[in-house]
C-alpha cells in the first residue's frame, strides 16, 4: 500500500478548518445591539440593566482600558428556524488565543439572572432547543474591556497596567452579534475528528492503530459533502464509530480530569476585576454542569468563593445548589493560593484556618488536600502546617517549570523539616490549563515518572490564569477518551476521588525531603519591596494585636475584637496571593496594596495601643511592652515593665579614616568609605570579616532576564557587578540620623552615618552598636531611581561552612554553600524569613532583617592561607519594567543586624527583636505579667489569642525553633481549668498527645521543629 499518510493528514486539517468548523453554525441573522458605558468603576447589576444604552454596530471600536460596557442585544428567532437549536454568537472582539487575558463578559437575562460568561473560547449562549419561530430574544452583557498586558511580544513595558496611566483609547472592535442555528451533528463531527486527528499524531508512524484511524478519517471525509456539511455530517460520523468504539488497552494510563479554572486573585488585572472573573467562570461552570451529567468542577481559594457570595448573590445561589449536588467542589482549603516561601509561620497557618473554616461553615465540607498548582516553589515547613490543619495531601504543578533539573517523581511523599510527610501529586500533564488536546493527554502518559508501580494522574482541565474554566468542547473530548485505544483513559473525578485511588495503588511512594525549590521566578523574593515590607509589618502587628487584646481581655475585660481581627487577617492573607506578595502583578495591584497595608497598620496600631493602655492603667511611669517571644532588657516575653539598662558603647576616630565602635562585646571598624572592615568578637577573640575584605558592601548588577522580568533573575546577572565603595559622607551620627521612624538608634548607642550616591539614586545608612548588644545594627534608606538593576548588600564572613540555615515557617532549613551538583547550583537565589545563619561548630554569624527575603550565599578559598570565606548577600531592590514599568521607584527602608558569635537560638531571638520593636506606654508603676510563659527559649510562641469560637479560651501556638528536642513547661498567667492539644482550627482530638498538667502549668516534650497548638480553658 502506498504511504499517503501526509496527504490524508493535510486533507483533514484543511477540511476541518475551512469547511466543517465554519458549518457548525449554518444560518445566522444579526442581533440589534446597544451599549451603555459605565462611568468609572463597575456598577451594580441592577444599575447596568436599567441604564439606557445607545445603538452600536458590529465593527465599531469600544471599551476604554479597564472600562465596563453594558451591551443590550435583542432580536427575533426566524419562523423557519422552528424546531432547530438556536444560539446567540456574541463576539466582543475576542482573540481565541487569549482566554482570560483580554475582554470578557457576563450575560444576564432582563430580570438579572446570570446565564453564562463570555470569553475567547466561549462565545455562545443557548437560546432554545428546539426553538419556536418568532421567539423574542433579549440579553444583557456586562463586558469588561480589560487591556491585553501580556501580548504576542511579551514583557514589553506598558502603561496599561494602571487605570491612572492607561488612557481612554478603545481596546476592542465588536466582531459578531448574531442569532444562529447550531448544527449538533456538525459540532459532534468536529469533536470526533479533532480527537482522532490529535490521537493519530501522537501514535508511532508504524503503529497499526494510527493507520486504522487514518483510513477511517479518510473514509469519513469522503462522506462529507463540502457544499452541504450539515446534511452529510451524520453519515461521516457513522464511518468513525468503529475506531471510536475500540476500547483502551488494559495497561493504559488513567487520568482523573478535574474541571478547573485556576484564577489568579490578582495579576494582570486588579483585585476588583477578579471578583468579576470568578463570577463569570462560576456562571459558566454551573451552566455546564446542568448540560453535562458526568462533569465535575473544582474551585479553590475560599476568598474567591466569598467574593461570589458577597458581590454576586444570584451566581452564589447556583453555586450552592451545584455544591449540594456534589459536582461543584471546594478544593484546597486555603484562603488564597498563596505564595508559600515568604508568608510567616502564623500567616501560613491562618491561610488554612480561614480557608477550611469558610468551607466548613458554608457547606460542611472539609478538604483533605492543599491545592497549589501555580505557586512558585514550596517551603520546607509546609508539610506539618498542612497536617496540622487536618489535611494530608498536596497538589502542585509549577515545579514542571524548573529550568535546570527535572523533578524525579510525579507521585511521592514530601517530608518537611519536622519529619511530617504529605502525599503529593505533581500532574505529568505539565499544565494547570489542560484543554484535552491529544498532545496533552499523550504527554501525561509518556511523562509519568512512576510507571510500573502507579498509573493514575490528575489533569486540571479548563482555561485558567484569567479564568473561563472548562468548555463543552473539553467535556466532549474527554467523553471520547473515556475508553479509547491508543489514548490514556479519561474520567471526570473530584480531587478526593483521585487521591484515594492514587494512594491505594502506591503504598510505598518515594520520599522527597526538604523544600520543593522552583528553579525559576527567583526574583519574586525581591520585586516590589513595599509590598513585601507591608506584608512583614502586617504579620507582626497582627501578632501584637492578638497578644495584647487577649491579655487585656483576660486581665481587664477589654472587648476582644474578634470580627476586626478576622477581617484584617483575611485582608493580609489575600495579599499573600502568589502574584501579589511576590511582586509580579501590574502597578494597580501594588499601588492598592501599599494603601491597604497602611490602613491595616493604622488600625492594628490603634488596637494595640488601646489594649496596652487598658493593661498599663493610670499613672506617669514608663512601661516597656515586649511582644517578642523572648525576654529582653529585663522585660518578660509577652509582658511589660520598666526596662533595665546596662553597659555603654563608645565611638572614636579610626586611624586612616573612619570610626571604631566598641561596647565591650564587639569592636567594629568602619573605614573612610563607610565599609565595615572589621567586626571583632571580643569574648571569642574572633574576627568576622575576612582579611582584606569589607562588609556592608552595596553591589549593583545589571538585571535583564531572558523572560518574566518581575519574576526572574538569571544567573548571568552575576557576571557584571559594580561595588559601591565611594561615599559622599561618613560621619558620627546621633539618634536623629536613623533611617526612619522604626529605625531609631537605641539610647546610648554609638553610630556612624554614611551617604552614597550612584546613578540617579542615593543610599543613606546608619550603622550603630548599642550598649550590651552583640550585634551591629544597619539601617538603610534607599532613594531608588534605577532601571533594570539589582541591588545587593554583601557581608563576606571568615567562616568555613558547607551549609547554612535560613528561617522558614516554624523552624529553619539548611542549604549548601557549594555547587557540587546542578541541584545546588540552581539555588543561586533563595528565601529566608527573619534570619540567615552561617556557622562553624563553635562559632557562627547571623544576619537578621525586618523585610527582605531574597539572598545568596557563596564560598571561596583564599590563595594566601587556604582559609574559606563565605559571603552572604541580602537582596534589597530590583527595577524590572514588566508588568509594572515603575517597579520600586522611590524611597525604601530596610533594617538589618549582623550578629557575630550567634547560635541559631541567637538568630531566632535577634530576628524577632528587629521585627517586634518595644513599645513604650505611660501607666501605673507595675508589671504586666505575661498571659502565658514558656521556660525554654528554644520553644518559640508564635501566637497568643482568644479562641475563634468566642468561648474565652486562650489559644497558644508554639514550636521548637532550634532543630533539637525540648521539654517545655508552659505556665498560664490565669487560673487554668483545662488544657487540650488541638489542630490549627482549635478543634480537640486532632493530636494524639498526653499533656502533664500541674496547677496552672502544662508540661510536654517536643520533637525538632514540632508545632503545637494548645487550647487553655480559664478557671
Amino acid at each position: 500500500m502506498h504511504d499517503d499518510r501526509s496527504l490524508v493528514e493535510a486533507r483533514l486539517k484543511r477540511v476541518l478548518d475551512e469547511r466543517i468548523r465554519p458549518a457548525v453554525y449554518s444560518a445566522s441573522v444579526p442581533l440589534d445591539v446597544a451599549v451603555w458605558n459605565a462611568p468609572g468603576e463597575p456598577v451594580p447589576v441592577a444599575e447596568g440593566l436599567a441604564a439606557e444604552p445607545s445603538p452600536i454596530s458590529v465593527g465599531t471600536r469600544w471599551g476604554a482600558p479597564w472600562g465596563t460596557s453594558w451591551f443590550r442585544v435583542t432580536g427575533t428567532v426566524p419562523a423557519e428556524w422552528a424546531g432547530r437549536t438556536v444560539e446567540a454568537v456574541l463576539d466582543l472582539g475576542f482573540d481565541e488565543n487569549m482566554p482570560g487575558f483580554q475582554c470578557e463578559g457576563l450575560v444576564y437575562r432582563p430580570d438579572g439572572t446570570p446565564v453564562k460568561g463570555l470569553n475567547p473560547r466561549n462565545q455562545w449562549v443557548r437560546i432554545a432547543a428546539p426553538a419556536e419561530g418568532g421567539e423574542q430574544v433579549r440579553l444583557h452583557i456586562e463586558a469588561a474591556s480589560n487591556p491585553v498586558i501580556l501580548d504576542y511580544h511579551p514583557f514589553l513595558p506598558t502603561p496599561l497596567g494602571d487605570r491612572e496611566t492607561a488612557g481612554t483609547e478603545p481596546q476592542y472592535r465588536l466582531s459578531r452579534m448574531d442569532l444562529a442555528v447550531f448544527e449538533e451533528d456538525v459540532w459532534q463531527l468536529v469533536m470526533d475528528l479533532e480527537v482522532l486527528g490529535e490521537l493519530m499524531e501522537e501514535l508511532p508512524a508504524d503503529s497499526a492503530r494510527r493507520w486504522e484511524i487514518l483510513r477511517a478519517v479518510d473514509r469519513a471525509l469522503d462522506a462529507v459533502d463540502l457544499q452541504d456539511v450539515p446534511g452529510t455530517a451524520a453519515a461521516a460520523r457513522a464511518r468513525l464509530e468503529r475506531v471510536l468504539a475500540t476500547p483502551a488497552q488494559p495497561s493504559a494510563h488513567r487520568i482523573s480530569a478535574v474541571g478547573h479554572a485556576h484564577i489568579d486573585s490578582a495579576w494582570l488585572w486588579p483585585l476588583r476585576e477578579t471578583v468579576r472573573k470568578v463570577a463569570r467562570t462560576a456562571s459558566n461552570m454551573t451552566a455546564l454542569l446542568e448540560d453535562e451529567p458526568d462533569f465535575v468542577f473544582a474551585m479553590s481559594q475560599a476568598q474567591q468563593w466569598a467574593w461570589v457570595k458577597e458581590h454576586r448573590p444570584e451566581v452564589w445561589a447556583k453555586v450552592k445548589k451545584a455544591v449540594a449536588d456534589g459536582r461543584f467542589v471546594p478544593a484546597g482549603g486555603m484562603w488564597v493560593e498563596s505564595d508559600t516561601n515568604m508568608p510567616g509561620s502564623e500567616a501560613m497557618a491562618r491561610q488554612f484556618v480561614h480557608g477550611k473554616r469558610f468551607f466548613l461553615d458554608e457547606f460542611g465540607i472539609e478538604n483533605d488536600e492543599a491545592w497549589l498548582p501555580d505557586t512558585f516553589g514550596f517551603a520546607a515547613g509546609l508539610p506539618q502546617i498542612i497536617r496540622a490543619a487536618g489535611s494530608r495531601r498536596l497538589l502542585t504543578q509549577k515545579i514542571s517549570w524548573s529550568q535546570t533539573n527535572r523533578f524525579p517523581h510525579h507521585t511521592f511523599q514530601w517530608e518537611g523539616i519536622d519529619g511530617t510527610r504529605i502525599f503529593t501529586h505533581f500532574p505529568p500533564v505539565d499544565t494547570y490549563n489542560c484543554s484535552m488536546k491529544g498532545s496533552e493527554i499523550a504527554h501525561a502518559a509518556r511523562n509519568f515518572k512512576d510507571k510500573g508501580v502507579a498509573r493514575h494522574s490528575l489533569a486540571p482541565t479548563g482555561w485558567g490564569d484569567g479564568g473561563g474554566g472548562t468548555t463543552r468542547e473539553m467535556v466532549a473530548k474527554a467523553a471520547r477518551m473515556r475508553d479509547l485505544e491508543g489514548a490514556a483513559t479519561v474520567v471526570w473525578e473530584t480531587p478526593r476521588e483521585f487521591f484515594t485511588k492514587a494512594e491505594a495503588e502506591y503504598e510505598n511512594p518515594p520520599v522527597w525531603v526538604g523544600e520543593l525549590y522552583l528553579e525559576l521566578h527567583r526574583a519574586t523574593l525581591t520585586s516590589q519591596a513595599r509590598t513585601k515590607r507591608g506584608n512583614r509589618r502586617s504579620e507582626h502587628l497582627l501578632r501584637e494585636a492578638e497578644l495584647w487584646a487577649a491579655t487585656a481581655a483576660v486581665r481587664t475585660g477589654f472587648p476582644y475584637p474578634y470580627e476586626r481581627l478576622d477581617r484584617i487577617w483575611k485582608t493580609v492573607l489575600l495579599h499573600q496571593f502568589h502574584d501579589i506578595l511576590p511582586g509580579s502583578s501590574i502597578a494597580w495591584v501594588h499601588r492598592e496594596a501599599e494603601r491597604t497595608y497602611a490602613a491595616v497598620a493604622e488600625e492594628l496600631n490603634a488596637l494595640v495601643d488601646a489594649a496596652q493602655r487598658a493593661l498599663a492603667g493610670d499613672g506617669s511611669a514608663e512601661l516597656v511592652f515586649n511582644s517578642a517571644p523572648h525576654a529582653r532588657h529585663g522585660v518578660a516575653a509577652g509582658g511589660a515593665a520598666r526596662p533595665t539598662g546596662g553597659g555603654a558603647a563608645h565611638l572614636q576616630p579610626r586611624e586612616g579614616g573612619g570610626y571604631v565602635l566598641d561596647n565591650g562585646l564587639l569592636r567594629v571598624e568602619i573605614d573612610g568609605r563607610g565599609l565595615v572592615v572589621s567586626v571583632y568578637d571580643i569574648g571569642a577573640e574572633r574576627e568576622t570579616v575576612p582579611p582584606g575584605e569589607a562588609a556592608n558592601l552595596l553591589q549593583l548588577h545589571p538585571d535583564f532576564p531572558n523572560m518574566w522580568d518581575a519574576w526572574d533573575v538569571d544567573e548571568f546577572y552575576r557576571n557584571t557587578v559594580t561595588d559601591l565603595v565611594e561615599a559622599d559622607l561618613v560621619e558620627q551620627s546621633g539618634p536623629e540620623g536613623a533611617a526612619g521612624p522604626e529605625g531609631a538608634v537605641e539610647p546610648g548607642a554609638a553610630a556612624v552615618r554614611i551617604v552614597r550616591s550612584f546613578g540617579a539614586s542615593e543610599v543613606r545608612q546608619v550603622l550603630s552598636l548599642a550598649p550590651g548588644a552583640k550585634r551591629l545594627d544597619i539601617d538603610t534608606e534607599v532613594d531608588w531611581h534605577e532601571t533594570e538593576k539589582f541591588l545587593k548588600l554583601a557581608f563576606p564572613l571568615d567562616v568555613h561552612a558547607e551549609r547554612y540555615a535560613s528561617e522558614t515557617q516554624f523552624g529553619h532549613f539548611h542549604r549548601a554553600t557549594h555547587t557540587n551538583t546542578s541541584w545546588e547550583a540552581a539555588k543561586f537565589e533563595a528565601c529566608n524569613h527573619r534570619f540567615v545563619h552561617i556557622g562553624e561548630p563553635d562559632w557562627g554569624v547571623a544576619l537578621v532583617n525586618d523585610s527582605t527575603y531574597g539572598h545568596d550565599v557563596t564560598r571561596t578559598v583564599r590563595t594566601t592561607d587556604s582559609g574559606t570565606t563565605t559571603t552572604l548577600r541580602t537582596s534589597l531592590l530590583r527595577a524590572p519594567r514588566f508588568p509594572d514599568p515603575e517597579t520600586d521607584q522611590g524611597v525604601h527602608r530596610f533594617r538589618h543586624a549582623l550578629a557575630p558569635g550567634a547560635t541559631i537560638g541567637d538568630a531566632v531571638r535577634e530576628g524577632y527583636r528587629v521585627n517586634l520593636p518595644e513599645r513604650r506606654v505611660t501607666g501605673a508603676d507595675a508589671v504586666v505579667a505575661p498571659l502565658v510563659a514558656v521556660d525554654d527559649d528554644a520553644v518559640v510562641v508564635t501566637a497568643v489569642k482568644l479562641a475563634d469560637d468566642g468561648s474565652g479560651d486562650v489559644v497558644v501556638r508554639f514550636h521548637e525553633s532550634r532543630g533539637g528536642r525540648a521539654r517545655a513547661r508552659l505556665t498560664a498567667g490565669f487560673p487554668l481549668a483545662g488544657a487540650l492539644a488541638t489542630d490549627l482550627l482549635e478543634r480537640p482530638g486532632a493530636e494524639d498527645r498526653t499533656l502533664e498538667r500541674t496547677g496552672d502549668t502544662v508540661s510536654l516534650d517536643l520533637r525538632p521543629f514540632e508545632l503545637v497548638t494548645l487550647r487553655l480553658t480559664r478557671g
